[in-house]
């Protein structure tokens, strides 16, 4: 994803230099940078979450001790990231799946064909926030019964 990020700032660049310098644009570049910051967010997302590097607000967590943060998070990841991604998951599927019987394309002229590529990343970013959720209450499951059975 890191590469992603990459190729997306120098499109980006390319795309600003072309449109301000020499009055060029494509619509292609453009929706190429959209599709790679679509990769980048909903394909990093879960490992993001894996590594314990996602977005908190720990007023409270952080002075919690470490058995209560894997409470807080093995209830956070049973009543709040599984439901959500099935639910995700679940409300998106007709959603792409019609985006794949009509093989979806841009609506601007000179777009990308892979509207339907791009709608499946819904469906990924789901399935691997829900696997990655289900290994972190594994984990945080195994902790609490570890600090139980001392």
């Amino acid at each position: 994803m890191s590469w992603f990020g990459l190729v997306m700032v120098l499109l980006t660049l390319a795309v600003v230099v072309l449109r301000y310098g020499f009055d060029l644009g494509w619509v292609a570049m453009q929706e190429t940078v959209m599709y790679l910051h679509a990769c980048v967010f909903m394909l990093g997302a879960s490992y993001t979450f894996s590594v314990d590097k996602h977005v908190r607000v720990d007023v409270f967590y952080s002075k919690m001790s470490a058995n209560r943060q894997h409470w807080v998070n093995l209830c956070g990841g049973i009543f709040l990231l599984i439901p959500v991604c099935l639910f995700i998951f679940i409300a998106s599927w007709e959603y792409v799946i019609a985006a794949w019987q009509t093989m979806e394309r841009s609506n601007e002229a000179g777009g990308l064909p892979l509207v339907y590529a791009l709608k499946t990343l819904i469906l990924l970013f789901s399935g691997l926030m829900l696997l990655q959720g289900l290994a972190d209450v594994l984990r945080h499951a195994i902790a609490i019964g570890q600090r139980e059975a001392r």
